[in-house]
């Protein structure tokens, strides 16, 4: 088998293993609250799901499989699962961070449920968005294909922030050049 057929290989695997490593992620995140596992290397897992995804189909595609599409938000959003884990335990009257259980009635049985999941999903999604959005900050620097394939996405679907940078971009620069310029060399 040449490289060429290893690579269209890993090409048409890329997406389907994607899925699976991601589903065998979360499978680890839920199991660590009582074993082995949880939101850190339930994230690791989720972060190795998205590096494959950048290798074999580049960083833009992957960012459009992100909850969030976005590494940053999808970070900030983990914080906000933590930060409201620990106000749970506020709000119940007790202090911050003191996890509260309760249990869910199931058809096969009750189901125990806590904010200590909660928090560790917020774990989960800090890792994913912090880890593997510096990972594919890395993988995609010397790729000058990606950053205009990214700028041309981007353009096609600016957000309300870019729209504001924008608008004030243009205005400094018409702001720059109604002033006159300073004579030079004048005696």
């Amino acid at each position: 088998m040449t490289i060429l057929h290893r690579l269209v290989l890993l090409r048409v695997l890329g997406k389907p293993m994607y899925y699976l490593i991601l589903a065998f992620s979360l499978a680890v995140y839920w199991r660590g609250h009582n074993e082995p596992g949880g939101g850190f290397i339930g994230g690791l897992l989720a972060v190795s799901a998205t590096l494959l995804l950048s290798n074999t189909h580049g960083v833009v595609v992957a960012r459009r499989y992100l909850p969030f599409r976005s590494h940053v938000r999808l970070a900030a959003f983990g914080v906000l699962c933590a930060i409201a884990a620990g106000s749970a335990g506020l709000l119940a009257g007790h202090s911050f961070m003191r996890h509260l259980w309760w249990e869910a009635p199931m058809p096969w049985g009750s189901l125990a449920l806590s904010t200590v999941q909660l928090f560790d999903l917020g774990v989960y999604f800090c890792v994913w968005g912090g880890i593997g959005g510096y990972a594919s900050e890395l993988l995609a620097l010397g790729d000058d294909d990606c950053l205009e394939m990214e700028a041309s996405v981007e353009a096609a679907h600016p957000t309300a922030h870019d729209q504001h940078i924008v608008h004030v971009h243009d205005t400094l620069n018409q702001q720059a050049s109604a002033q006159p310029s300073p004579q030079k060399g004048a005696a």
